[in-house]
């Protein structure tokens, strides 16, 4: 059956959430990731989230938005099945803090097909207690061999991404090493449970070599790398993303390449052990203070 295009701006109910503490010091150190803004809680200004972490707090307002009956339109269960998030664009409009009280927003804004199936993009708006933005998720998933049943039809129009073509060309790598286990430190750090990434019988019931790494995970590890080379305080991180386009499994090595540089953001992508992109046309956006370079974040 096919995807349907009526679907799009259908918005869903707004889920509400609060943030600790526990949570984001369990997510960066899910990562690895142990820079002091992200863990100690003597700091004056006390600890901030990891740049991804909003994929944390949409977890649950996506789950609430797949098991709504309309969802994604008229697909069969096995069609669902065949859903891959296959790109990210997420907007930091200030970094979350333990207190938050945080209200996600769900619609599902666009439809549209391509050769390898039918594409539907959602946005989530996350907002705080007084109706402030905090984030900002343009999320595509990709329902592999799936028709558009009405032609491609979009609520809103998505922002362009960054453009680096006169960034400075870049030539940097580094190892990324993912462990064993990081699959499911990561579920339970981050509270992202899906079992293709925890339970080999079901990935491999799903037609996956073994469980895979999520894919939120690697644009993780990425950007902490990113952050350590590039970007002094991670709290000036205004745009993160990605097309997400090969598997990570464990234990492995990812090889993140920088390729472009620019005054406030760089653009990468990062392969697998196998030598495939698993993040291609990845970008991190940040604030520095001064004059906009060449990307438009």
């Amino acid at each position: 059956m096919p995807l349907s295009a009526a679907q799009v701006g259908k918005r869903y109910p707004p889920f509400t959430q609060e943030v600790d503490s526990r949570w984001l010091m369990s997510y960066a150190a899910g990562l690895g990731d142990c820079l002091e803004c992200y863990q100690d809680t003597c700091r004056p200004d006390g600890i901030v989230a990891h740049p991804v972490f909003p994929v944390a707090v949409e977890w649950e307002p996506i789950l609430a938005q797949r098991h709504d009956a309309d969802f994604p339109g008229v697909l069969t269960v096995a069609e669902r099945a065949r859903g891959v998030h296959s790109a990210h664009d997420l907007h930091l409009h200030r970094p979350i803090v333990p207190g938050d009280r945080l209200t996600t927003e769900t619609e599902q804004v666009g439809a549209f097909a391509t050769r390898a199936g039918a594409v539907a993009l959602t946005r989530l708006e996350t907002r705080d207690a007084t109706g402030e933005p905090v984030c900002t998720t343009y999320m595509q998933n990709l329902y592999r061999g799936v028709t558009l049943e009405g032609g491609d039809a979009w609520s809103v129009t998505p922002p362009p991404l960054p453009d680096f073509s006169a960034a400075a060309p870049a030539d940097h790598q580094a190892p990324i090493r993912v462990r064993a286990e990081q699959a499911h430190v990561y579920t339970e750090c981050a509270r992202i449970w899906a079992p293709i990434h925890t339970d080999r019988a079901v990935a491999l019931a799903a037609g996956l070599p073994d469980i895979i790494l999520h894919g939120t995970a690697t644009l993780a590890l990425a950007v902490s790398r990113v952050i350590e080379r590039h970007v002094p305080d991670p709290g000036r991180v205004t745009r993160l993303g990605c097309r997400f386009t090969g598997v990570v499994r464990m234990p492995s090595t990812v090889t993140l390449r920088i390729d472009r540089e620019a005054r406030d953001g760089v653009s990468f992508e990062a392969r697998n052990a196998d030598g495939r992109a698993a993040l291609r046309d990845g970008y991190v956006c940040w604030h520095n203070g001064e004059e906009a370079g060449p990307v438009a974040t």
